[in-house]
């Protein structure tokens, strides 16, 4: 039996804040390497994942949440989603099932008539709603663009995403392999740490905290004559009062986002982690471009 060719390519995954592309990559890639919130925007910078079998190699583009700008770091964030469209091979347009059509998807089909690259229009949270539904949810957006597939989906379930793979395949062309097999991304350490910690603030702080936070690494590395991994990391925020927020009555709320940003992390790195953390306020330093470009948000890219 004659081996088929490999194939190779890149595929960018979009669509309005909070559909579930974080989710939905970290299910393609069998690990956490974007964090997942239900706040909307929680992806700010491009997180590149790396799904890699015996026939193919898919790099897939998580973007940031496709919204209205309303500070610097939102018009970086904007800049890096529309970008990824003329770098890649294949877009997957991810929707909300529960949702349906809104203006924020129009804006979206408007930027990706622009384009040649064949688009996908995948379905995401079909096990939030009944499946007869799901006909009249397919129409309003068929009408609005010539996609290539309408993949049904439930990126944190599971349901179908096996399928959306194999329809992926089939859309790229031969090409090498860009990253070793056991690689599932191209961001460094240091980048899935502080965003592992800025997940546990999203989750733990729920409403109290906007997304004003930001997680820098101080320092990381391996205590000598032990297993263990010494990461110093700052959080910071834009007003006192959220940095009373995170630190909580006697530290408690600061103790608890540590606790489970340990234990991800432990699992990343594969060893016992000492993490220490840190609150401090920089006032307004989304519209900053210092403290953007010192935070991994660097509009020289772009």
């Amino acid at each position: 039996m004659t081996k088929t060719s490999y194939k190779s390519g890149f595929v960018s995954i979009i669509g309005r804040p909070n559909v579930g592309k974080s989710t939905l990559l970290n299910n393609v890639i069998g690990q956490k390497i974007a964090i997942m919130s239900d706040k909307p925007q929680t992806t700010r910078n491009k997180v590149q994942g790396v799904y890699t079998d015996n026939d193919s190699q898919i790099v897939f583009i998580d973007t940031p949440g496709i919204h209205k700008p309303k500070h610097k770091l939102g018009d970086f964030m904007m800049k890096v989603a529309y970008q990824t469209f003329k770098e890649v091979d294949l877009i997957l347009f991810v929707v909300d099932a529960k949702e349906g059509f809104g203006g924020g998807d129009q804006a979206i089909i408007e930027q990706l008539k622009t384009v040649r690259t064949p688009v996908f229009l995948v379905i995401n949270k079909i096990d939030l709603i009944h499946p007869d539904e799901l006909f009249g949810f397919i129409d309003q957006y068929r009408v609005k663009l010539d996609f290539a597939e309408i993949i049904p989906i439930s990126a944190l379930q599971g349901n179908n995403v096996g399928t959306l793979k194999e329809q992926i395949v089939e859309y790229l062309e031969e090409g090498p392999q860009y990253y070793p097999a056991d690689q599932v991304t191209d961001h460094p350490e240091r980048f899935i740490v502080s965003e592992l910690i800025r997940e546990k603030v999203l989750h733990l702080t729920r409403e109290e905290i906007p997304h004003s936070i930001a997680v820098g690494i101080e320092q990381m590395k391996e205590r000598e004559g032990s297993n263990t991994v010494y990461i110093g990391a700052t959080i910071v925020v834009e007003r006192s009062s959220q940095k009373g927020i995170i630190i909580g009555k006697q530290g408690a709320m600061l103790k608890e986002i540590g606790k489970r940003a340990r234990g991800d992390i432990e699992a990343l790195l594969g060893s016992k982690i000492f993490l220490e953390l840190w609150v401090k306020v920089q006032k307004d330093w989304r519209n900053k471009g210092g403290f953007l470009r010192d935070f991994g948000f660097s509009e020289d890219e772009y």
